[in-house]
Protein backbone atom coordinates (compact mmCIF):
# COMPACT_ATOMS: atom_id res chain seq x y z
CA UNK A 1 0.00 0.00 0.00
CA UNK A 2 1.43 3.43 -0.52
CA UNK A 3 2.19 5.57 2.17
CA UNK A 4 -0.08 8.78 1.65
CA UNK A 5 1.87 11.83 2.90
CA UNK A 6 0.42 15.07 4.64
CA UNK A 7 1.81 18.32 5.58
CA UNK A 8 1.46 20.72 8.61
CA UNK A 9 2.99 23.80 9.35
CA UNK A 10 3.47 26.11 12.16
CA UNK A 11 3.93 29.85 11.48
CA UNK A 12 4.20 30.79 15.20
CA UNK A 13 5.60 34.24 16.68
CA UNK A 14 9.65 32.98 16.44
CA UNK A 15 9.63 30.53 13.44
CA UNK A 16 7.94 28.23 10.89
CA UNK A 17 8.20 24.66 11.29
CA UNK A 18 6.89 22.04 8.46
CA UNK A 19 6.28 18.46 9.51
CA UNK A 20 5.29 15.88 6.49
CA UNK A 21 3.90 12.95 8.10
CA UNK A 22 1.90 9.83 7.12
CA UNK A 23 -1.79 10.40 6.88
CA UNK A 24 -2.96 7.07 8.46
CA UNK A 25 -0.59 7.02 11.79
CA UNK A 26 0.72 10.92 11.92
CA UNK A 27 4.19 9.55 12.08
CA UNK A 28 6.80 11.71 11.06
CA UNK A 29 8.47 11.61 8.05
CA UNK A 30 10.33 14.16 7.91
CA UNK A 31 10.26 18.22 8.90
CA UNK A 32 12.20 21.78 8.93
CA UNK A 33 12.31 24.90 10.54
CA UNK A 34 13.34 28.33 9.74
CA UNK A 35 13.55 31.52 12.00
CA UNK A 36 11.14 34.78 12.06
CA UNK A 37 12.22 38.12 12.48
CA UNK A 38 12.30 39.77 16.06
CA UNK A 39 9.79 42.21 17.16
CA UNK A 40 6.03 43.09 17.48
CA UNK A 41 5.54 43.66 14.44
CA UNK A 42 6.72 41.96 10.83
CA UNK A 43 6.49 42.43 7.38
CA UNK A 44 4.06 39.33 6.53
CA UNK A 45 7.13 38.50 3.48
CA UNK A 46 9.38 37.19 5.85
CA UNK A 47 6.89 34.48 6.74
CA UNK A 48 6.29 33.46 3.18
CA UNK A 49 10.11 33.27 2.93
CA UNK A 50 10.31 31.32 6.29
CA UNK A 51 7.63 28.96 4.76
CA UNK A 52 9.71 28.53 1.98
CA UNK A 53 12.91 28.14 3.80
CA UNK A 54 11.13 25.30 6.14
CA UNK A 55 9.71 23.73 3.47
CA UNK A 56 13.06 23.14 1.94
CA UNK A 57 14.69 21.90 5.07
CA UNK A 58 11.53 19.42 5.13
CA UNK A 59 12.58 17.90 1.97
CA UNK A 60 9.98 19.53 -0.30
CA UNK A 61 6.26 19.11 -0.60
CA UNK A 62 5.22 18.04 -4.13
CA UNK A 63 4.41 14.52 -2.97
CA UNK A 64 1.89 15.64 0.11
CA UNK A 65 -1.53 15.21 -1.06
CA UNK A 66 -2.38 17.81 1.39
CA UNK A 67 -1.33 20.63 3.32
CA UNK A 68 -2.85 22.69 6.45
CA UNK A 69 -1.67 25.77 8.23
CA UNK A 70 -1.25 26.85 12.45
CA UNK A 71 -0.61 29.99 13.14
CA UNK A 72 0.05 33.05 15.89
CA UNK A 73 -3.16 34.14 16.78
CA UNK A 74 -4.80 37.71 16.45
CA UNK A 75 -1.79 39.04 14.51
CA UNK A 76 -3.10 41.79 12.22
CA UNK A 77 -2.83 41.71 8.26
CA UNK A 78 -4.07 44.67 6.22
CA UNK A 79 -4.08 44.72 2.77
CA UNK A 80 -5.27 47.32 -0.11
CA UNK A 81 -7.11 47.02 -3.42
CA UNK A 82 -4.03 45.75 -5.22
CA UNK A 83 -3.75 42.61 -2.71
CA UNK A 84 -0.84 44.21 -1.47
CA UNK A 85 0.06 44.41 2.73
CA UNK A 86 -0.51 47.96 3.53
CA UNK A 87 1.89 47.66 7.20
CA UNK A 88 4.23 45.57 8.82
CA UNK A 89 1.91 43.23 10.44
CA UNK A 90 0.84 43.67 14.27
CA UNK A 91 1.55 40.51 16.57
CA UNK A 92 -0.26 39.11 19.32
CA UNK A 93 2.56 40.29 21.59
CA UNK A 94 2.45 44.09 20.52
CA UNK A 95 0.56 46.19 23.00
CA UNK A 96 0.65 49.40 21.69
CA UNK A 97 -3.55 49.06 21.14
CA UNK A 98 -3.72 48.92 24.68
CA UNK A 99 -5.89 52.08 25.42
CA UNK A 100 -8.09 51.21 22.45
CA UNK A 101 -8.81 48.09 24.21
CA UNK A 102 -10.29 49.93 27.00
CA UNK A 103 -12.10 52.10 25.11
CA UNK A 104 -13.61 49.51 22.87
CA UNK A 105 -14.76 47.94 26.22
CA UNK A 106 -16.61 50.98 27.80
CA UNK A 107 -17.83 51.60 23.95
CA UNK A 108 -20.01 48.61 24.02
CA UNK A 109 -21.62 48.72 27.51
CA UNK A 110 -18.44 47.27 29.50
CA UNK A 111 -16.73 43.70 29.22
CA UNK A 112 -19.85 41.96 30.39
CA UNK A 113 -21.19 42.95 27.28
CA UNK A 114 -18.38 41.66 25.02
CA UNK A 115 -18.45 38.64 27.15
CA UNK A 116 -21.99 37.87 26.08
CA UNK A 117 -22.04 38.95 22.41
CA UNK A 118 -18.54 37.98 21.26
CA UNK A 119 -17.19 35.39 24.50
CA UNK A 120 -14.09 37.45 24.14
CA UNK A 121 -13.37 40.52 26.65
CA UNK A 122 -10.98 42.64 24.22
CA UNK A 123 -7.28 43.08 25.66
CA UNK A 124 -4.16 44.70 23.40
CA UNK A 125 -3.27 41.10 21.86
CA UNK A 126 -6.65 41.04 20.28
CA UNK A 127 -7.57 42.05 16.03
CA UNK A 128 -10.05 44.49 16.53
CA UNK A 129 -7.92 46.63 19.27
CA UNK A 130 -4.90 46.88 16.74
CA UNK A 131 -7.57 47.87 13.78
CA UNK A 132 -8.72 51.11 16.32
CA UNK A 133 -4.79 52.00 16.64
CA UNK A 134 -4.22 52.04 13.27
CA UNK A 135 -7.43 54.46 12.84
CA UNK A 136 -6.20 56.76 15.59
CA UNK A 137 -3.06 56.58 14.69
CA UNK A 138 -1.97 55.90 10.96
CA UNK A 139 -5.29 56.95 9.43
CA UNK A 140 -4.02 56.71 6.07
CA UNK A 141 -3.27 52.83 6.50
CA UNK A 142 -6.38 52.35 7.95
CA UNK A 143 -7.90 54.28 4.48
CA UNK A 144 -6.26 52.11 2.31
CA UNK A 145 -7.05 48.85 3.89
CA UNK A 146 -9.74 46.93 2.28
CA UNK A 147 -9.18 43.50 3.66
CA UNK A 148 -7.83 42.43 6.66
CA UNK A 149 -6.88 38.52 7.75
CA UNK A 150 -4.73 36.38 10.21
CA UNK A 151 -1.01 35.26 10.07
CA UNK A 152 -2.41 31.93 9.35
CA UNK A 153 -5.03 32.94 6.40
CA UNK A 154 -2.77 35.30 4.84
CA UNK A 155 0.36 32.34 4.21
CA UNK A 156 -2.89 29.56 3.29
CA UNK A 157 -4.41 32.48 0.73
CA UNK A 158 -0.69 33.02 -0.48
CA UNK A 159 -0.12 28.39 -0.83
CA UNK A 160 -3.15 28.79 -3.06
CA UNK A 161 -1.69 31.72 -5.46
CA UNK A 162 -3.06 35.00 -3.57
CA UNK A 163 -5.88 35.63 -5.96
CA UNK A 164 -8.72 38.11 -4.95
CA UNK A 165 -9.36 38.89 -1.85
CA UNK A 166 -12.75 36.76 -1.77
CA UNK A 167 -10.39 33.93 -1.72
CA UNK A 168 -9.07 34.72 1.50
CA UNK A 169 -10.31 31.61 4.37
CA UNK A 170 -9.83 31.14 7.57
CA UNK A 171 -11.72 28.60 10.44
CA UNK A 172 -13.69 29.52 13.83
CA UNK A 173 -10.73 28.74 15.95
CA UNK A 174 -8.97 31.88 14.62
CA UNK A 175 -11.39 34.02 13.60
CA UNK A 176 -12.56 33.62 17.47
CA UNK A 177 -9.51 35.60 18.66
CA UNK A 178 -9.97 38.58 16.46
CA UNK A 179 -12.56 40.44 18.75
CA UNK A 180 -15.35 40.92 15.38
CA UNK A 181 -16.32 37.18 14.65
CA UNK A 182 -18.76 35.53 17.82
CA UNK A 183 -18.54 32.54 19.20
CA UNK A 184 -21.94 32.83 20.91
CA UNK A 185 -23.69 33.77 17.87
CA UNK A 186 -21.46 31.84 15.16
CA UNK A 187 -20.52 34.44 13.11
CA UNK A 188 -18.95 37.65 12.51
CA UNK A 189 -19.91 40.72 13.44
CA UNK A 190 -19.06 43.55 11.17
CA UNK A 191 -20.26 46.31 13.16
CA UNK A 192 -17.53 45.71 15.64
CA UNK A 193 -15.04 45.42 12.97
CA UNK A 194 -15.83 48.81 11.81
CA UNK A 195 -15.90 49.96 15.04
CA UNK A 196 -12.36 49.22 14.92
CA UNK A 197 -11.28 49.85 11.68
CA UNK A 198 -13.69 52.80 10.76
CA UNK A 199 -14.98 51.56 8.15
CA UNK A 200 -16.20 48.34 6.12
CA UNK A 201 -13.55 46.18 4.89
CA UNK A 202 -13.61 42.44 3.62
CA UNK A 203 -12.43 39.38 6.25
CA UNK A 204 -12.27 36.02 5.23
CA UNK A 205 -14.84 33.34 4.61
CA UNK A 206 -14.99 30.88 7.94
CA UNK A 207 -14.69 27.21 6.71
CA UNK A 208 -16.16 24.22 8.06
CA UNK A 209 -13.20 22.34 10.34
CA UNK A 210 -12.43 19.96 7.11
CA UNK A 211 -13.62 22.29 4.38
CA UNK A 212 -11.34 22.15 1.29
CA UNK A 213 -9.87 25.98 1.12
CA UNK A 214 -8.23 25.36 -2.16
CA UNK A 215 -5.36 24.13 -3.48
CA UNK A 216 -1.47 24.59 -3.87
CA UNK A 217 -0.50 26.87 -6.86
CA UNK A 218 2.70 24.83 -7.18
CA UNK A 219 0.46 21.28 -7.20
CA UNK A 220 -2.45 19.13 -7.03
CA UNK A 221 -2.30 19.12 -2.95
CA UNK A 222 -5.38 19.91 -0.91
CA UNK A 223 -5.46 23.04 1.90
CA UNK A 224 -6.91 22.49 5.06
CA UNK A 225 -8.92 25.81 6.32
CA UNK A 226 -5.91 25.83 9.30
CA UNK A 227 -6.24 27.17 12.17
CA UNK A 228 -5.07 29.54 15.73
CA UNK A 229 -1.99 27.74 17.66
CA UNK A 230 -3.78 26.69 20.35
CA UNK A 231 -6.14 25.25 18.21
CA UNK A 232 -3.90 23.21 16.36
CA UNK A 233 -1.85 22.26 19.26
CA UNK A 234 -5.02 20.73 20.79
CA UNK A 235 -6.01 18.70 17.54
CA UNK A 236 -2.25 17.48 17.25
CA UNK A 237 -2.39 16.16 20.72
CA UNK A 238 -5.86 14.61 20.30
CA UNK A 239 -7.60 16.84 23.08
CA UNK A 240 -11.16 16.20 22.98
CA UNK A 241 -13.93 17.24 25.78
CA UNK A 242 -12.43 16.89 29.73
CA UNK A 243 -9.02 17.75 28.07
CA UNK A 244 -7.62 20.44 29.52
CA UNK A 245 -3.64 21.06 27.60
CA UNK A 246 -1.66 22.93 30.25
CA UNK A 247 1.37 25.14 28.39
CA UNK A 248 3.78 25.87 30.55
CA UNK A 249 6.48 28.45 28.81
CA UNK A 250 6.97 31.93 29.12
CA UNK A 251 3.46 32.61 29.93
CA UNK A 252 1.13 29.59 31.16
CA UNK A 253 -1.67 28.87 29.35
CA UNK A 254 -4.61 26.43 30.02
CA UNK A 255 -7.27 25.54 27.79
CA UNK A 256 -10.31 23.25 27.72
CA UNK A 257 -11.90 21.51 24.62
CA UNK A 258 -15.70 22.13 25.44
CA UNK A 259 -19.60 21.66 24.48
CA UNK A 260 -20.04 25.26 25.44
CA UNK A 261 -18.96 28.43 24.84
CA UNK A 262 -17.73 30.74 27.21
CA UNK A 263 -19.01 33.58 28.17
CA UNK A 264 -16.90 35.22 30.75
CA UNK A 265 -17.58 38.83 31.81
CA UNK A 266 -14.25 38.77 33.99
CA UNK A 267 -12.24 38.88 30.76
CA UNK A 268 -10.37 36.03 32.69
CA UNK A 269 -11.08 33.13 30.46
CA UNK A 270 -11.12 34.19 26.44
CA UNK A 271 -14.15 32.12 25.18
CA UNK A 272 -12.25 30.54 21.57
CA UNK A 273 -13.15 28.29 19.39
CA UNK A 274 -11.15 24.76 18.41
CA UNK A 275 -10.28 23.57 15.06
CA UNK A 276 -13.15 20.57 15.35
CA UNK A 277 -16.55 22.50 15.69
CA UNK A 278 -16.47 22.58 19.84
CA UNK A 279 -14.91 25.33 21.90
CA UNK A 280 -11.88 25.94 23.23
CA UNK A 281 -11.80 28.54 26.49
CA UNK A 282 -8.68 29.92 27.44
CA UNK A 283 -6.85 31.04 30.33
CA UNK A 284 -3.87 32.67 30.34
CA UNK A 285 -1.26 33.09 33.36
CA UNK A 286 1.71 35.51 32.86
CA UNK A 287 4.34 33.73 35.45
CA UNK A 288 4.98 30.02 35.08
CA UNK A 289 8.88 28.71 33.59
CA UNK A 290 10.45 31.94 34.65
CA UNK A 291 9.12 31.06 38.11
CA UNK A 292 11.08 28.02 38.38
CA UNK A 293 14.53 30.08 36.70
CA UNK A 294 13.79 32.57 39.62
CA UNK A 295 13.64 30.06 42.27
CA UNK A 296 16.96 28.15 40.62
CA UNK A 297 18.59 31.72 40.70
CA UNK A 298 17.23 32.62 44.36
CA UNK A 299 18.46 29.24 45.53
CA UNK A 300 22.40 28.81 43.25
CA UNK A 301 21.04 25.15 41.77
CA UNK A 302 20.38 24.36 38.36
CA UNK A 303 16.68 23.34 37.62
CA UNK A 304 17.40 18.94 38.05
CA UNK A 305 18.53 20.60 41.77
CA UNK A 306 15.60 22.42 42.09
CA UNK A 307 13.30 19.69 41.37
CA UNK A 308 15.37 17.17 43.60
CA UNK A 309 14.92 19.40 46.01
CA UNK A 310 11.30 19.99 46.06
CA UNK A 311 10.72 16.34 45.69
CA UNK A 312 11.94 15.79 49.38
CA UNK A 313 10.19 18.55 50.64
CA UNK A 314 6.71 17.94 52.39
CA UNK A 315 3.55 18.99 50.69
CA UNK A 316 2.82 22.34 51.17
CA UNK A 317 6.14 22.73 51.93
CA UNK A 318 5.50 23.20 56.03
CA UNK A 319 2.88 26.20 55.51
CA UNK A 320 5.42 27.81 53.17
CA UNK A 321 3.70 29.59 50.37
CA UNK A 322 5.11 31.26 47.26
CA UNK A 323 2.58 33.85 45.30
CA UNK A 324 4.15 33.72 42.22
CA UNK A 325 3.27 36.77 41.02
CA UNK A 326 6.76 37.60 39.54
CA UNK A 327 5.99 39.63 36.26
CA UNK A 328 2.75 41.37 37.47
CA UNK A 329 -0.61 38.91 36.53
CA UNK A 330 -3.58 38.75 34.20
CA UNK A 331 -5.19 35.78 35.98
CA UNK A 332 -6.40 37.51 38.19
CA UNK A 333 -5.77 40.87 36.08
CA UNK A 334 -3.09 42.60 38.79
CA UNK A 335 -0.50 44.12 36.62
CA UNK A 336 1.24 46.11 39.35
CA UNK A 337 1.44 43.23 41.56
CA UNK A 338 4.51 41.51 42.56
CA UNK A 339 5.29 37.77 44.28
CA UNK A 340 5.03 37.34 47.73
CA UNK A 341 6.33 34.48 50.09
CA UNK A 342 4.67 33.51 53.37
CA UNK A 343 4.75 31.83 56.04
CA UNK A 344 8.79 31.75 56.60
CA UNK A 345 9.63 30.31 59.62
CA UNK A 346 12.67 28.61 61.38
CA UNK A 347 11.78 25.37 60.13
CA UNK A 348 10.74 26.46 56.31
CA UNK A 349 13.47 28.35 55.82
CA UNK A 350 15.77 26.35 53.83
CA UNK A 351 16.28 25.05 49.93
CA UNK A 352 13.86 21.93 50.09
CA UNK A 353 10.83 24.00 51.17
CA UNK A 354 11.57 27.08 48.91
CA UNK A 355 12.04 25.25 45.97
CA UNK A 356 8.76 23.21 46.84
CA UNK A 357 6.57 26.47 47.52
CA UNK A 358 7.89 27.93 44.11
CA UNK A 359 6.65 24.38 42.57
CA UNK A 360 3.72 24.91 44.57
CA UNK A 361 3.12 28.50 43.58
CA UNK A 362 3.29 28.21 39.89
CA UNK A 363 1.16 24.86 40.04
CA UNK A 364 -2.08 26.60 42.23
CA UNK A 365 -1.96 29.65 40.06
CA UNK A 366 -2.62 27.04 36.99
CA UNK A 367 -5.25 25.94 39.48
CA UNK A 368 -7.14 28.56 39.45
CA UNK A 369 -7.29 28.89 35.43
CA UNK A 370 -8.99 25.54 35.70
CA UNK A 371 -10.95 26.54 38.50
CA UNK A 372 -12.23 29.41 36.02
CA UNK A 373 -12.43 27.20 33.18
CA UNK A 374 -15.05 25.06 35.06
CA UNK A 375 -16.90 27.68 35.83
CA UNK A 376 -17.56 28.36 33.00
CA UNK A 377 -18.84 24.64 31.75
CA UNK A 378 -15.94 22.91 30.94
CA UNK A 379 -15.26 19.39 31.92
CA UNK A 380 -12.02 18.71 33.71
CA UNK A 381 -10.94 14.73 33.82
CA UNK A 382 -7.46 15.25 32.63
CA UNK A 383 -4.60 17.25 32.02
CA UNK A 384 -2.12 17.64 29.06
CA UNK A 385 1.05 19.27 30.37
CA UNK A 386 2.80 20.41 27.60
CA UNK A 387 5.86 23.30 27.32
CA UNK A 388 9.36 23.92 28.91
CA UNK A 389 8.21 23.58 32.67
CA UNK A 390 7.03 19.99 31.98
CA UNK A 391 10.76 18.84 31.69
CA UNK A 392 10.72 19.66 35.47
CA UNK A 393 10.06 16.03 37.23
CA UNK A 394 8.83 17.90 40.55
CA UNK A 395 6.30 19.71 38.24
CA UNK A 396 5.09 16.52 36.49
CA UNK A 397 5.09 14.71 39.93
CA UNK A 398 3.56 16.97 41.84
CA UNK A 399 0.78 18.68 39.12
CA UNK A 400 -2.29 16.25 39.91
CA UNK A 401 -2.18 16.76 43.23
CA UNK A 402 -2.15 20.40 43.13
CA UNK A 403 -4.61 20.01 39.93
CA UNK A 404 -7.08 17.76 41.36
CA UNK A 405 -7.06 15.21 37.92
CA UNK A 406 -4.46 12.97 36.23
CA UNK A 407 -1.63 14.35 34.44
CA UNK A 408 -0.68 13.27 31.12
CA UNK A 409 2.83 14.11 29.75
CA UNK A 410 3.19 13.82 26.01
CA UNK A 411 6.95 13.50 24.45
CA UNK A 412 8.28 16.88 23.56
CA UNK A 413 6.96 17.54 19.79
CA UNK A 414 5.79 20.39 17.67
CA UNK A 415 2.40 19.63 18.73
CA UNK A 416 0.67 22.80 16.13
CA UNK A 417 2.28 21.60 12.91
CA UNK A 418 1.10 17.91 13.75
CA UNK A 419 -2.18 19.34 14.48
CA UNK A 420 -2.11 21.25 11.33
CA UNK A 421 -0.79 17.98 9.15
CA UNK A 422 -4.06 16.01 11.12
CA UNK A 423 -6.25 18.66 10.14
CA UNK A 424 -5.11 18.07 6.33
CA UNK A 425 -5.52 14.36 6.73
CA UNK A 426 -9.07 15.26 7.93
CA UNK A 427 -9.78 16.85 4.87
CA UNK A 428 -8.23 14.21 2.54
CA UNK A 429 -10.37 11.76 4.40
CA UNK A 430 -13.50 13.13 3.97
CA UNK A 431 -14.72 11.77 7.61
CA UNK A 432 -16.60 12.98 10.23
CA UNK A 433 -13.89 13.19 12.74
CA UNK A 434 -10.48 13.36 12.30
CA UNK A 435 -7.93 10.41 12.14
CA UNK A 436 -7.23 8.99 15.06
CA UNK A 437 -3.36 9.43 15.49
CA UNK A 438 -1.90 7.79 18.58
CA UNK A 439 0.69 10.03 20.57
CA UNK A 440 4.17 8.95 20.08
CA UNK A 441 4.51 8.62 24.19
CA UNK A 442 2.69 10.06 27.22
CA UNK A 443 3.72 9.71 30.85
CA UNK A 444 0.63 9.48 33.17
CA UNK A 445 0.94 10.71 36.83
CA UNK A 446 -1.55 10.07 38.91
CA UNK A 447 -1.70 11.46 42.73
CA UNK A 448 -4.52 12.11 46.21
CA UNK A 449 -5.52 15.76 45.98
CA UNK A 450 -4.09 17.64 48.51
CA UNK A 451 -6.83 20.33 48.86
CA UNK A 452 -4.75 21.79 51.59
CA UNK A 453 -1.98 23.04 49.49
CA UNK A 454 -4.45 25.75 47.92
CA UNK A 455 -6.38 26.53 50.92
CA UNK A 456 -2.81 27.10 51.99
CA UNK A 457 -2.18 29.54 48.78
CA UNK A 458 -5.71 30.84 48.30
CA UNK A 459 -4.96 32.37 51.86
CA UNK A 460 -1.55 33.86 50.76
CA UNK A 461 -3.01 34.87 47.27
CA UNK A 462 -5.98 36.91 48.92
CA UNK A 463 -3.71 38.65 51.32
CA UNK A 464 -1.39 39.63 48.82
CA UNK A 465 -3.62 40.67 46.37
CA UNK A 466 -5.48 42.90 49.28
CA UNK A 467 -2.27 44.80 49.91
CA UNK A 468 -1.81 45.69 45.90
CA UNK A 469 -5.16 47.14 45.99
Amino acid sequence: MTQRLVAGVDTSTQSCKVVVVDAATGEIVRQGRASHPDGTEVDPGAWLAALRTATDEAGGIDDVAAVSVGGQQHGMVCLDGNREVVRPALLWNDNRSAQAAVDLIAELGGPVAWAEQIGVVPVASVTVTKLRWLAEHEPDNAGRTEAVCLPHDWLTWHLAGAGSLDALVTDRGDASGTGYWSTTEGGYRPDLLVRGLGHEAAVPSVLGPRDVAGTLASGDAVLGPGTGDNAAAALGLGAGPGDVVVSIGTSGVACAVSEVPARDGSGIVAGFADATGRYLPLVATLNAARVLDAACRLLGVDHDELSRLALSAPPGAGGLALVPYLEGERTPVRPDSTGALHGLTLQTADQAHLARAAVEGLLCGLADGLDALRGQGSRVDRVLLVGGGAASEAVRRIAPAVLGCPVHVPAPGEYVARGAARQAAWVLSGEDEPPAWELPALEVHESDPTPYVRDRYAEARDLTLAQVR
